[in-house]
This record gives structure tokens, sequence and C-alpha cells, in this order.
């Protein structure tokens, strides 16, 4: 079985993903997504930034290694009516159903910098992305002291140590190694523009009522759980976490809106 589309089919990251919405709507409206625009979503989740596409008028293709979030986003454009977009079960390292040069714009927002294999997820995302075309990820940045790179950075204390020869995902949020990689794609180092940016989780209930959702939902998160349990530190953890989104909310009331910096990375092709 493949252990990236375990992590991410765990729990219920639609849970996550309603978070993210406004957020995934305001980074689209700066991406000039225009009527008729071929666009190709990878790791897209259930559409946070997928959909927004499709309403702007981009013939869009959602490809996530999740059925169940293949199926969620499908259901969420059924409901839309939309007729511009469909999803579709596909692997970033190797996105075998996809023709060379069949899109004008390839985006993954904190999707493909997931798949394990990384220097063949910026060829096979150069391989579809017409000349001429771009190609725009949103990579967490690794160390970086806002929401999710703590996190992931908290989880990691109370978990096994990866396998031999675990690429961290953190790594497409530094400069050197998105240039390296898209290099290696024949990509020329001018062509790479990157940039940071914010993305705001926003949520009707408190943050430590968001770190209950993280817990129950997110596939990482439950992990980290999983392993605090059984060595007696699951209450630990969960005190760190709400630690952390207390401290980061700026919502001024009761509900969550936290801020996380993230690498804006552009690829003209």
């Amino acid at each position: 079985m493949n252990a990236n589309k375990m992590l991410w089919e765990k729990g219920d990251f639609t849970q996550l993903a309603k978070t993210m919405r406004e957020s995934g709507e305001a980074l689209v409206t700066k991406l000039n997504v225009t009527k008729g625009l071929t666009v190709l979503d990878l790791g897209c989740g259930d559409g946070t930034t997928a959909i927004p596409e499709a309403k702007a008028g981009a013939r869009v293709l959602g490809v996530d290694i999740a059925r169940n979030l293949v199926a969620a986003g499908n259901k969420r454009v059924e409901e839309e009516g939309l007729t511009n977009i469909t999803f579709q079960e596909g692997d970033a390292i190797a996105l075998v159903d996809l023709e060379d040069k069949s899109f004008d714009l390839v985006v993954s927002i904190f999707g493909a910098m997931f798949a394990p294999k990384p220097y063949d997820v910026a060829k096979e995302m150069v391989r579809v992305t017409k000349p001429g075309g771009r190609i725009v990820m949103g990579n967490w940045i690794p160390g970086d002291p806002t929401l999710v790179a703590q996190i992931l950075k908290i989880s990691a204390a109370y978990t096994p140590p990866p396998p031999e020869g675990f690429i961290s995902p953190m790594l497409w949020g530094k400069v050197e190694e998105v240039t390296e990689r898209f290099a290696q794609a024949g990509i020329p180092k001018e062509n790479i523009i990157c940039e940071k940016d914010t993305f705001t989780f926003i949520a009707p209930y408190s943050p430590s009522e968001f770190v209950t959702v993280f817990r129950k939902y997110y596939g990482p998160t439950m992990n980290a759980f999983e392993a605090a349990e059984k060595n007696g530190k699951a209450e630990q953890l969960q005190d760190e976490m709400e630690a952390l989104f207390n401290r980061q909310n700026i919502s001024g009331d009761n509900t969550t809106a936290i801020p996380a910096t993230f690498l804006k990375v552009t690829v003209n092709v």
C-alpha cells in the first residue's frame, strides 16, 4: 500500500479544508485565472483552490492521491452545478494519465510538496505544462514561527524518526531546494520566482476546538497523537498544541483566525 495515500486518506481532511476556503479563494484571485484557461490543480483535496479556479472560468482538472478527497471534491462540484471541473485520483510523482504540454497553469497549494519524490514531482509538473505556461506552488516553510511549521515541529517530537531515505516535504519551502529541483527539470533559475505569502485558517470555533479538528481528522497530527498515547504523553501534546493555537490566534474573540506563512513559487515554463 502507498504510504502517502494511506496518510491522506486517514481521517477526513475536508474538516480542515473548511477552514481554508476563504484564503484559497483569495489566493486564486491573485493567479489571473481567465476564462478558457486549462488548469491542473495537483494535490487538490476537495477543491480549496480548484473550485475557485473553475468559478473564474477555467477548465480545471483536480488530481489527488486520496480517494475520499476526490469523491468529496466531485460531490462539491455537483452541489455547485459546475460543468468545467472534475476530480480524479492520481499521484504527483507519476501523472500517468496526463499528456505532455496539456495545461496553461499547474497549481499545487500544500499538495505536491507532500509527495515522496520531489525531483519526480518537479519533472512531472514541468512535463504537463504548456510552453509559456506557469506552475504555482504553495509550500510550508521549515522552521517558520507560524502555525503549520510549528505543528509539524511539535508533532515530530512525539513520533518515531522517519524511515531511512525520507525526504522532508518541508524542504519545498527552501528557495535553494525549489531552484535545484526545477533546474533538474530543465527550468532556468531566472524563470523561478519565490516569495513569502500568508494563508489564514478561519473557523467559527475556538483555537482549542481547532486543535481537536487536527487531532481527529488530519493524518500527520493523528499519527502524532497515536504515538503520544502509546507513551502516555497525549495530554502533554494536547497542551502544547493548544498553547500554540491560542498564542497565534488573531481573531480577538473565541473564534479562530490563525495566519501561516508559506513560500509561493511561480515557475515560468
